[in-house]
């Protein structure tokens, strides 16, 4: 709780200085938030190009609506991130389910078998996520996938956080549920 709120407390300074025209505090606060927006957008969407659209969009609006920031209401990425969960619906909204892009090439330092089956593995996953209705989607990628608490994930989703405990458990579940028949050829038969 208290590196959230250190952490809210420096994005809202850098949010400051931006509108004071410190361009070394914008290239900051782009720096601390765009990556991890950018994951959340390639997860939700299951494409890198869309994703990076979605992340500048989102930052563009953050530059944007700079002027009128209220500090101490939240932290420029949990609104940040309300921005990315908004722009990545329309998205989902208006295209029909595709598969999602091939993964990144595996590191060549681990083993080919190892880097096969880590491949496999996010594969997979990524593929499961898309299976997941996009309430439960998000709460699980925000939670389990951003390491985001819970109250933080409320703020995005605009709901509370009972709601998002249910929809985190209930999306592991029926993750479990679909990547279930694939244990053996994702390499987990030996786990109990």
């Amino acid at each position: 709780m208290l590196r959230e709120v250190s952490e809210s407390s420096e994005q809202s300074v850098l949010l400051a200085q931006v509108v004071a025209g410190d361009q070394a505090a914008a290239r900051a606060l782009t720096d601390l938030i765009a990556p991890r927006i950018l994951r959340y957008a390639a997860r939700m969407l299951g494409n890198r190009e869309e994703a990076e659209d979605v992340t500048q969009e989102a930052m563009l609006r953050l530059w944007k609506m700079a002027p009128d920031w209220v500090p101490g209401q939240a932290a420029p990425s949990t609104w940040v991130y309300r921005v990315a969960a908004n722009l990545c619906t329309d998205r989902l909204r208006r295209r029909r389910p595709m598969l999602p892009e091939l993964p990144d090439l595996p590191d060549p330092a681990a083993g080919q078998d190892a880097q096969m089956m880590r491949a496999a593995r996010a594969q997979a996953l990524e593929l499961a996520l898309l299976q997941l209705p996009e309430r439960q989607r998000e709460a699980v990628v925000l939670r389990h996938l951003e390491g985001l608490g819970n109250p933080e994930i409320a703020a995005i989703m605009m709901v509370g956080v009972e709601a998002v405990e249910s929809l985190t458990a209930r999306g592991k579940r029926r993750l479990a549920a679909i990547l279930a028949g694939e244990r053996a050829a994702l390499g987990y038969d030996d786990d109990v």
